[in-house]
This record gives structure tokens, sequence and C-alpha cells, in this order.
């Protein structure tokens, strides 16, 4: 009757102490997956606008905020994202405007060239970067929208032009194997899309477009002087 009651015991035993570590097992899972963050650098390629240059010299501002920016998830209902963004906005910026015009000077502030006069000064910054995972989509997508804020400066440091470029990108799950290679690519989509609208709506903006007449009306009126001085 001992020896059975000593097997019952250990019997016992054995399943509380295996249920514990079933427990602790799960709990650390669980503690995983809650302070589990997913960190992801933002690249991938961009296609060069095919467009007649405007013959300027364009001083791109990027300062800090911009070409560092990083976006860290601070939701606790959503998944803790660290997402990278700054090395990619300034590539795209950098290669759509070297598109755009003659030369291109980058900068992190606003300075002259005495050797190669500015023209225009160029400074985008980031307003807000959202997206949205499959779960808050109706459709299996990854979906990005930035938002960017542009100002263009004269030769003077005087303002011409503040506008917005807003964009989309979106990315089906099916297509690629991990949840970051489809957030990756939906931001690049994304970033495409502002490089389009920035190469073909440049010159329609309101402000630029009236500079750009003013400073051609100007150029021509130097030329005649100059025609009429030398005969």
């Amino acid at each position: 009757m001992k020896n059975r009651k000593i097997e019952c015991f250990c019997s016992w035993f054995n399943y509380s102490s295996r249920v514990q570590a079933f427990g602790f097992a799960l709990i650390f899972l669980l503690l995983s997956l809650v302070g589990c963050k997913t960190t992801l650098i933002v690249k991938g390629d961009f296609p060069t606008p095919v467009i007649n240059k405007l013959p300027l010299t364009v001083n791109v501002i990027f300062d800090k905020n911009f070409s560092e920016y990083n976006y860290l998830e601070k939701n606790e209902k959503r998944s803790e994202w660290d997402i990278s963004v700054g090395d990619a906005q300034v590539q795209l910026f950098q290669q759509v405007l070297t598109a755009m015009f003659n030369k291109v000077v980058n900068s992190s502030i606003m300075v002259a060239d005495a050797n190669d006069p500015i023209d225009l000064y160029f400074q985008p910054s980031i307003e807000s970067f959202q997206y949205n995972v499959p779960y808050e989509t109706k459709g299996n997508m990854y979906e990005v929208w930035l938002k960017y804020n542009v100002k263009v400066f004269d030769r003077q440091k005087q303002l011409i032009a503040d506008w917005i470029l807003t964009a989309y990108g979106k990315t089906p799950t099916a297509f690629l194997k991990t949840e970051e290679a489809a957030l990756n690519e939906a931001m690049i989509l994304a970033l495409r899309d502002v490089g389009a609208v920035l190469s073909l709506k440049f010159s329609h903006v309101p402000e630029i477009n009236n500079w750009l007449k003013n400073r051609k009306s100007a150029t021509n009126l130097n030329k005649s002087a100059q025609i009429i001085s030398t005969e």
C-alpha cells in the first residue's frame, strides 16, 4: 500500500512538473513575441525620369531629420516596427532632381556657392508616414502613405513655393515571402510615386511656373541688351 502511494505521488509530481515546464515555456514564448521588434531598413531601386532638364543649378537641402528619418511604432495595439526610411528617400530625391536640373548640389543647410551661383534652393521634409498591415486592411495587403512638404527658395533665399506631395504604395503579401519584404516593397512603390509626381508637376506649381516665366523674360532681356551693346 505504501509503495502504491509513493508511485501515485511520483506520477503526480512528474505530471505537475511537466505542466509547470510547459507553462513556463508558453509564458516565455508569449513574452518573446510581445517584446519582439521588427527592424526594416528600406532599400530599393528607382527609375530615372526621362524629361527635359531645366537649365538651373539647384542646392538640395537634406537636413538630419530627413536624411536620418526613422519611424518607431509606439501604438501598443500594433506590432513593434522600427523602420529606417532616411537613406531611401534621399536616394529617391537625389536621383529625380538630378534628372530635372542641369546641376544639383547637396547640403544640410542653405549655402551659397561662389564658384557656381545657386538658382534655387530645394528643401524637402517628411510630414507623415503611415502604414497598414494585412490584418488592418480589407485585403491581404501592406499599404504605405507618405506626405512630404517641399519648399523652394530663390537665390536670395526668399520663399517661392511651399507645397505638399502625397504618395501611396501597396503590395499583396502573396508575392513576397516575409512581412519585411512586403512592407519594404510597398514603401518603395510609394517613393516611386513621389518621384513621378515631383518630376511631372514641379514646373506646374503656380508659384514656380511664374518664377520660371519671369526668369526666362529677364534672361531674354539681358540677351537683347548684350546684343545692342555690341552693335
